[in-house]
């Protein structure tokens, strides 16, 4: 099966979407598809192999330009392209990446109306690409924010078009009211051309359902599943304190780092509480530099400042080592998380998580029994949890090895894809009726 895969670059940043849809793109490929993963906006970032085309499409520059002047939509196609450059469009993201969602409410409407906003041009030349020269048996768009693209692309192509929800409702959230309406409507009705959806969990189908306005019968639960490789290596297994927890997420308020630090503080404070450091990595953005700052001040100010350390981990293998050095990670979001990476590379080598009961992590949790759930945005819950499993050695390595288990045979690049190509098959045979949508069986 010939598979476009239509993404969005995250402006230079670690975006567990981009690297979600990237694991996705190289697994089908493995399994014999014919996988292309196209990038708009700006390249992807991963810490795996990229698997993307090197070609953007509805570059970043030229869709911010054509939204502010109508010079740049009337500009030579020759002067378009060298704006489309990914040397180009990589450099800009080092700035882009601190412009905050609420400034970007017109932008976002314009896009979602395609061919009828200011980026028409540049919406024709992704469609000509598509259905001219690249040709492909189905189309997946990997958010629904893209779904602008729709409209005009149902009018060259006859085959089957596909939208994946995961963190959607994230950036919509962050615009202002009248924009984030404005989007919504527009969403749902491009969205009436689409045939189906592949959503992170049931959790997120059910929301977006309601959000939307989708139907919740054409969508069907795929599960996330990680690259496999390097994880799951020999670890030391600490039975006596010193204690490591762990925090590995994009550093920004809606992953919850101030609950993290709020409960560290709790924890350390509490008497015969054990001895622990708190060890935070992940993409920190120039934006969130102060936010980041505030949460060490407090921990500084607290007589813990020596206790917590923030290390990068910009590549795979230094990703791996970071899990491989706690004993347990917890990312408690302050929003409902769709997908939980994070989580499922913890469990991968052996790590323990204690999360917010909500959005994916309940499901998570039962289908893997590798963590506990606590009361969400409840610092002294987490801080309790965070203590019986490091209290408690014989429950620390019995919630490590189910899930590393789990993991493992279940929440895998490969069954993912398979469970994906499985979906897709369906729509694509011509003769087939519309699918029943399908839950993903907890292992």
């Amino acid at each position: 099966m010939k598979i476009a895969f239509v993404t969005a670059g995250a402006a230079g940043m670690y975006c567990g979407s981009c690297m979600k849809d990237n694991t996705l793109a190289a697994a089908l490929q493995k399994l014999g598809h014919d996988a292309t993963l196209i990038p708009t906006y700006t390249p992807i970032r991963t810490d795996e192999e990229d698997v993307s085309e090197e070609r953007v499409f509805l570059g970043g520059i030229n869709v911010y330009l054509q939204q502010k002047s109508w010079v740049f939509r009337h500009i030579p196609a020759f002067l378009g392209r060298l704006l489309d450059f990914p040397g180009l469009l990589g450099w800009v993201s080092r700035f882009a990446v601190g412009t905050k969602t609420d400034r970007l409410g017109d932008l976002t409407v314009s896009v979602l109306q395609g061919r009828d906003g200011n980026q028409r041009r540049e919406f024709e030349k992704l469609v000509r690409w598509l259905t001219d020269e690249f040709r492909p048996d189905v189309v997946l768009l990997t958010n629904v924010l893209l779904s602008g693209l729709v409209p005009a692309l149902r009018e060259r192509f006859a085959g089957p078009v596909l939208g994946t929800l995961q963190g959607d409702d994230i950036f919509l959230e962050a615009l202002p009211a009248a924009d984030r309406a404005r989007s919504i409507d527009l969403i749902r009705r491009n969205c009436e051309l689409i045939d189906g959806y592949q959503v992170t969990s049931r959790y997120y189908a059910d929301f977006m359902a309601a959000y939307l306005g989708l139907p919740r019968e054409r969508m069907h639960v795929v599960y996330p599943g990680i690259n496999l490789m390097g994880h799951g290596g020999s670890r030391e297994f600490r039975d006596r304190p010193p204690y490591t927890i762990g925090y590995f997420a994009r550093v920004c308020p809606e992953k919850g780092l101030h609950n993290i630090v709020e409960a560290f503080r709790i924890l350390r404070q509490s008497p015969g509480a054990p001895e622990c450091r708190l060890k935070v990595s992940g993409w920190l953005g120039r934006n969130y530099r102060p936010y980041f700052e505030d949460q060490m001040q407090k921990l500084r100010d607290a007589g813990l400042g020596g206790s917590v350390e923030y290390v990068e981990s910009p590549t795979h293998s230094e990703k791996v080592r970071f899990f491989q050095s706690v004993d347990v990670l917890s990312v408690p979001t302050a929003y409902r998380e769709p997908k939980g990476l994070y989580v499922l590379e913890a469990m991968a080598n052996g790590v323990p998580v204690v999360q917010p009961r909500h959005g994916t992590f309940p499901e998570l949790i039962e289908a893997t029994a590798g963590g506990l759930l606590v009361n969400p945005d409840d610092p002294a819950a987490l801080a309790a949890g965070l203590r019986r499993v490091l209290e408690d050695p014989a429950l620390r390595r019995r919630l490590g090895e189910d899930g590393k288990k789990t993991v493992f045979a279940r929440f895998n690049a490969e069954n993912m894809a398979r469970e994906t190509a499985a979906i897709l098959a369906q729509y694509h045979h011509p003769d087939a009726a519309r699918p029943a949508p399908t839950e993903a069986a907890a292992p």
